[in-house]
């Protein structure tokens, strides 16, 4: 900062009792060229603010919590109410769970427990102070929130196909990774067809228990069982003369998927414990993340009942693939968090915007918006930072930099007593399909391989011939099997033992991961 600008800014004001404290902040700001002005209780704050003109004020406020003669809260508190805008810093030496919510509730900048570390404290205050200086800019407002948004070619061929599919009532079937906004898209498709002004009703099948499920779906007569005291229409009754949006397709039970086939051919169905046939005119649109061509194969989904919603398909892109729109997708989201908290929105900087662009988002839309909420309530700057974004987000970057800027390299070979084995070709040499050769009686006592072979396909490769070397004819089943363990374990650690998060992070059903865990003898 030049002289020239701090002599254009207002002077910082910390308060607090203790003279060392007041002593060190002077003396760190003024080395940042940042004037201040110094009290020992809120009672001098107010006297001085009471004698301020406009343009002598605070620049920012660094208060201490208890002090003789007021408390730092009850000064945040009447700071606020004449000076709303003011970054106002709390600082304590009694650092509790009350002070912190007590210090945010009443709009605090951030909270500074002592000791705290000097540079850190000067940085937040130069964050603060950027904060009191930002222009003033026109609230945009939120507009009438669009259905569903996106710039990018694929999401444009999302679009064009809904447009197709207005004048249409044929079943569809949405393919696309958990979060990419599947149901956004059969909401959109039944607003602008011709059953608009029918319900839409959407059910996860994923989400209820197989005992339930057929009940939810069709319904059921009085006494059908246990518990059925009175008759319940069901999700086909409810949606007719609309759409069914049946989600997570791929995870229905296999006998209720012969019941579902025969309401798409036949047009009717029978309610649980009902003899009378119902009819139904309702439009069918299903979503799923799964690979219902290798579910079928594998024997969990019914081939007829596929090709009977495979009419038409729609596939949603995943975000990573849209990169382009997170910046227009966090805009909405940051505004539609700060409408829903009641508070001012939130502004991002182009290097975090950056930073997100960068990120894969594993959970798609659905963990963009989540990283909205998570910035609006916890990011203390009205513009939002790089050093503002959850950790997550952070890592990614700080890896896909080291791994533009760091070199590979290949560790030097091992010395050895043996002949010189001859050295391998480079991989990038290799063409594609040409397999990786391992001299099994070349390798190290220990077994680890050399470093340019340590990628997991080529351990993979070299387990595999050494258990064919042996004679093994169970190769595939050993494998498949510590490889899905693996993975399952590590899906689980990283959803904190959460089955159903698990398996969406792994791509695969709820029922699945369950089957799976029983199979491998993980519980």
């Amino acid at each position: 900062m030049t002289s020239t600008e701090s002599a254009r800014m207002k002077p910082i004001w910390i308060v607090d009792d203790d003279q060392s404290i007041r002593f060190v902040l002077e003396k760190a700001l003024a080395r940042e060229n940042l004037p201040t002005r110094s009290f020992t209780n809120p009672r001098e704050v107010l006297a001085a603010l009471n004698e301020a003109d406009e343009g002598d004020g605070p620049q920012v406020l660094v208060s201490d919590i208890r002090m003789p003669g007021g408390s730092g809260l009850d000064l945040l508190d009447q700071v606020k109410q004449r000076l709303p805008g003011l970054p106002v810093i709390i600082m304590t030496a009694f650092s509790d769970l009350d002070s912190a919510v007590s210090a945010f509730q009443g709009g605090a900048f951030e909270y500074l427990p002592k000791p705290f570390d000097l540079p850190k404290a000067v940085e937040l205050i130069r964050r603060a102070v950027g904060e009191s200086q930002r222009e003033e800019v026109t609230d945009e407002g939120l507009v009438a929130a669009p259905e569903m948004l996106g710039q990018a070619p694929a999401m444009q061929d999302v679009f064009r196909a809904i447009g197709r599919l207005s004048q249409s009532n044929v079943t569809v079937l949405i393919t696309g990774e958990s979060g990419s906004g599947k149901e956004l898209v059969a909401r959109a498709l039944h607003k602008h067809s011709s059953r608009a002004k029918g319900p839409f009703v959407a059910i996860n099948t994923a989400a209820i228990p197989k005992d339930l499920l057929e009940s939810e779906l069709f319904g059921h007569e009085r006494g059908a069982f246990t518990g059925a005291q009175t008759m319940r229409r069901g999700r086909f009754e409810q949606a007719e003369g609309g759409t069914l949006f049946l989600d997570e397709i791929g995870d229905m039970p296999f006998d209720l998927q012969t019941r579902l086939l025969r309401v798409l051919s036949d047009g009717h169905f029978y309610r649980v414990g009902g003899h009378s046939a119902v009819k139904t005119q309702v439009r069918v649109i299903a979503a799923t993340h799964q690979n219902l061509e290798q579910r079928v194969k594998e024997g969990g989904f019914r081939e007829d009942l596929f090709h009977r919603l495979n009419v038409i398909r729609l596939r949603l892109p995943a975000l990573r693939e849209r990169c382009e729109d997170v910046p227009l997708l966090t805009r909405f989201f940051l505004q539609q968090s700060a409408k829903q908290l009641g508070v001012e929105p939130k502004r991002i900087s182009d290097a975090a915007l950056q930073s997100l662009a960068r990120f894969d988002f594993p959970g798609n839309v659905r963990q963009l918006e989540n990283i909205c909420h998570w910035l609006t309530v916890m990011a203390p700057a009205q513009v939002i930072e790089v050093k503002d974004l959850p950790p997550e987000i952070a890592e990614a970057s700080r890896l896909s930099a080291t791994a533009a800027e760091e070199p590979v390299t290949l560790a030097a070979p091992v010395p050895s007593a043996e002949p010189a084995m001859p050295a391998p070709a480079p991989m990038a040499a290799l063409p594609a399909f040409a397999p990786v050769l391992v001299d099994l009686a070349g390798l190290p006592a220990d077994g680890v391989l050399p470093a340019a072979q340590t990628a997991w396909e080529q351990g993979l490769q070299a387990e595999a011939l050494a258990l064919l070397a042996e004679g093994r004819t169970d190769v595939w089943d050993v494998l498949t099997r510590r490889f899905e363990t693996r993975m399952i374990q590590t899906a689980l650690a990283c959803t904190r033992g959460r089955r159903i998060e698990a398996a969406q992070k792994l791509g695969i059903g709820r029922n699945t991961i369950t089957r799976k865990i029983q199979e491998l003898g993980l519980e």
